[in-house]
């Protein structure tokens, strides 16, 4: 039999047009606009067409009770589930747990967009045209080697509080850790797969999520094989003001942003020059931005001669600036003469801007170019192929969540929080734990929002022996932060994850 997920409730089956369940709706209470205290389940069944043959799967949409130590309902949480049965005398399958980041975002970018069964089809560094948006089935699933559960952060998406429970009990660094862990130990447990190897895969502030969650789980006996971090910050104490590190961190990233739009030479090899620029961000660079305004005329001039041979931006603005060249500054400052803005997101999109003038632009290109698709696709294939009905409201994005999210951390071991995250500390104890923990961290070299450079500061400053340093991995992609929107890039990326499974199953 098939390792079916577990259901209660309401269960709606349908057959969509696109022919793939049988069945009927059942009207429940469920269709009144709040969530669900009951978990409820819809299950359908499919099949993919890839490479490895043509695969037939059960996606269960549905929610997960959060409740507290007392066994008070606080929150509902939804989640899409993809399962397939395990093949005679394989046992028990993999099971990867996917998340977005924000903080409180639905988890619909890496639902739709990597390795789900459908996917939305995006133009390389191009906007998404309007409605009718192109998805369909994905190929490139992982369901040959792994089950998939898609999860919302309370909040977002579907998932909610319960009752009189505030959405700011969650919306917190530890306590989403806290919330995301009940939810993922509720799937677990009425599903029966304590046994299947499990992988954590975070974006963005997900990877912030994944560091700490993967050592809050394995603090309550829940052990896993890997943990992906696409696009990751794990320590958000760079980013304070005054802080110089953060232009040392982006460097590198202003760097390819410049080669891609030609406004510095064409490196012979991309891999060795970025090298070069990592070296001299991290030595010359900082030097000069640690003296502050003890510089010297000549070192400034020097620096600034050589920062403007890195990212194309004059040497006149730059010492304008301080040599201390904010993202905003320059997604606004290197198509300035072109009358163009660069992409947060991903520095190869470009847009027009109301102010030609200004210092900053009045918006990300690489956001708005997907954002329409995505949530229209998400939406539709939720209710017509999953036959997940109800009258609430979906949410990309939580409303007000980032504005209410409260910084603090309390890291292994620590007698108080800290006032900013760094959960690359947890990540660390977890490994130090689980020596067989694997760790693969996935970067584009045009994401803006978490420059790959900063993330190699953080791993390799969570001071493991050197026994355990092999634990991490690297890999770096022609794209940005959502790396599988780039179809070249994509399929690296599926190649790479793969082939981390098979090795992580293998410790």
């Amino acid at each position: 039999m098939p390792d079916e997920p577990h259901q209660s409730g309401s269960v709606i089956e349908r057959r969509s047009e696109r022919g793939r369940v049988a069945g009927e709706r059942k009207m429940s209470d469920y269709d009144i606009a709040t969530a669900p205290i009951v978990e409820r389940a819809v299950v359908t069944h499919h099949t993919v067409a890839t490479p490895h043959g043509v695969i037939s799967y059960t996606a269960t949409a549905g929610t997960l009770t959060i409740r507290d130590d007392d066994g008070k309902p606080i929150a509902s949480m939804f989640y899409v589930a993809y399962t397939v049965a395990p093949r005679k005398g394989e046992g028990q399958r993999p099971i990867t747990f996917f998340y977005n980041g924000g903080p409180g975002s639905a988890s619909l970018w890496l639902h739709m967009g990597s390795f789900g069964p459908v996917r939305v089809r995006a133009p390389n560094a191009q906007a998404i045209g309007p409605a009718p948006f192109p998805f369909g089935p994905n190929p490139d699933t992982l369901l040959n080697r792994t089950d998939e559960v898609f999860i919302d952060a309370i909040g977002a998406g579907y998932s909610r509080p319960l009752g009189d429970t505030k959405g700011e009990k969650f919306w917190g660094v530890d306590e989403d850790i806290d919330a995301f862990a009940r939810g993922i130990s509720r799937y677990v447990t009425i599903n029966h797969r304590w046994n299947s190897p499990k992988f954590l895969f975070g974006e963005s502030y997900g990877t912030t999520r994944s560091a700490g969650l993967v050592y809050a789980l394995q603090r309550q006996g829940m052990q896993f094989n890997g943990v992906f971090l696409l696009s990751s910050i794990l320590n958000y104490g760079i980013r304070n003001p005054g802080f110089d590190h953060s232009y040392v961190a982006y460097l590198p990233s202003y760097a390819t942003a410049a080669v891609y739009h030609h406004k510095i030479p064409q490196p012979a090899d991309m891999a060795a020059f970025l090298g070069q620029v990592r070296a001299w961000a991290a030595g010359p660079y900082e030097q000069a931005l640690e003296k502050g305004d003890a510089i010297s005329g000549g070192e400034l001039d020097a620096v600034a001669r050589q920062l403007s041979a890195y990212t194309g931006i004059s040497v006149q603005y730059l010492k304008q600036v301080n040599l201390r060249l904010d993202l905003s500054r320059f997604r606004k400052e290197l198509l300035r003469d072109q009358g163009l803005i660069i992409g947060r997101y991903d520095s190869r999109y470009t847009g027009t801007d109301v102010d030609a003038g200004g210092d900053a632009p009045g918006y990300d290109p690489s956001d708005v170019a997907i954002s329409g698709a995505f949530t229209a696709a998400i939406q539709d294939y939720l209710g017509e192929d999953l036959g997940y009905q109800t009258d609430m409201v979906y949410l990309p994005s939580g409303h007000d969540i980032i504005r209410h999210w409260d910084w603090k951390h309390k890291g292994p071991g620590a007698h108080f929080p800290s006032p900013v995250a760094d959960t690359a500390q947890d990540l660390a104890a977890a490994i130090r734990e689980n020596p067989r923990l694997q760790v693969f961290s996935l970067n584009g070299l045009y994401d803006m929002a978490t420059p790959f450079f900063g993330t190699e500061y953080d791993l390799h400053h969570m001071w493991l022996d050197p026994s355990l340093r092999g634990n991490v991995h690297f890999a770096y992609y022609p794209s940005g932060h959502m790396v599988y929107l780039n179809p070249e890039a994509f399929k690296m990326l599926r190649a790479d994850v793969g082939r981390f499974m098979d090795e992580a199953l293998a410790k």
